[in-house]
Formats: C-alpha cells, sequence, structure tokens
C-alpha cells in the first residue's frame, strides 16, 4: 500500500514531454473562426512560411476585378470626353 501512495505521490522529474500533435484542419478551423488572413507553415527546410487563406485570396481577387471595373468605366468617360 505504500509503495502505491509514494508512486502515487512521490515527487517525480517527467520522464518524456507528451508531443501533442494538432490536426491541422482543426488549427485551420480555428484560424478562420478567428478571421486570421494566414497561416504559418514550417517546411522540410526549416524555413517559415506564411500562406494566405482562401477567403483572403478570394477577397483580395475581389476587389481586383471591382478595381478593374472602375478603371475601364474612368477610360470610357475620358474618352468620351476627349472625342
Amino acid at each position: 500500500m505504500s509503495n502505491f501512495l509514494k508512486s502515487m505521490y512521490a515527487r517525480k522529474q517527467a520522464a518524456h514531454k507528451a508531443v501533442q500533435e494538432k490536426n491541422p484542419n482543426r488549427v485551420l478551423g480555428g484560424l478562420k473562426g478567428h478571421g486570421a488572413d494566414h497561416y504559418s507553415i514550417l517546411g522540410e527546410d526549416g524555413m517559415d512560411r506564411q500562406v494566405p487563406t482562401r477567403a483572403y485570396v478570394q477577397g483580395l481577387e475581389e476587389k481586383i476585378r471591382k478595381l478593374e471595373e472602375r478603371i475601364s468605366e474612368q477610360d470610357k468617360r475620358i474618352r468620351k470626353l476627349s472625342s
């Protein structure tokens, strides 16, 4: 009985650290909920790479489309006024 109590309550050094591997899908889901526009990936070469999220890239593409439409409208107005 005392051996059981010793093993239960005695101070011990941690023999090994628990390696907690996170599910990348859950991590990305958390980033999406948080509203982050990128996430970091550690490559095999040891370089930290920041990857934009799909929603962020689609938002940028939408902004570019709107700006291109405005530019084309402005060009049409300028041609109309200059002629």
